[in-house]
């Protein structure tokens, strides 16, 4: 589950994410304000949550600022966690590790891993 401050930035991310891991893999956003501005929601981010959850457990990919604090507000400890991440690669390496049906500690140790990618050497 992505959270943004665009909705813009959310969406694409999670249709890339989609894209790369497969369709089956419920990568949901939730980007920018209820209104469409800038800015983070706590209700768009509920939404998003429920339409995620497959009873499994979710890991939050926030890109910075209020969206982590937002993410932190609805954090459930061995349910809901957020992961340290860069945003893009994170979501990519969630949804690969979700769609090989692995539990919620392995998708966020997957997320974690992507802090360490270089794109050079």
């Amino acid at each position: 589950m992505l959270v943004a401050h665009s909705a813009g930035l959310a969406d694409e991310t999670a249709a890339l994410a989609r894209g790369i891991a497969g369709d089956a893999v419920p990568v949901t956003a939730a980007g920018g304000t209820e209104d469409g501005g800038l800015g983070t929601s706590v209700d768009l981010v509920e939404r998003a949550m429920r339409a995620a959850d497959q009873g499994d457990g979710l890991v939050l990919i926030a890109d910075l600022g209020s969206s982590v604090l937002t993410a932190r507000l609805v954090e459930e400890p061995g349910r809901v966690v957020l992961a340290d991440v860069p945003f893009v690669e994170g979501a990519i390496a969630a949804a690969v590790a979700a769609s090989a049906d692995l539990p919620l500690e392995a998708v966020l140790e997957a997320a974690e891993e992507a802090r360490g990618f270089r794109k050079l050497t």
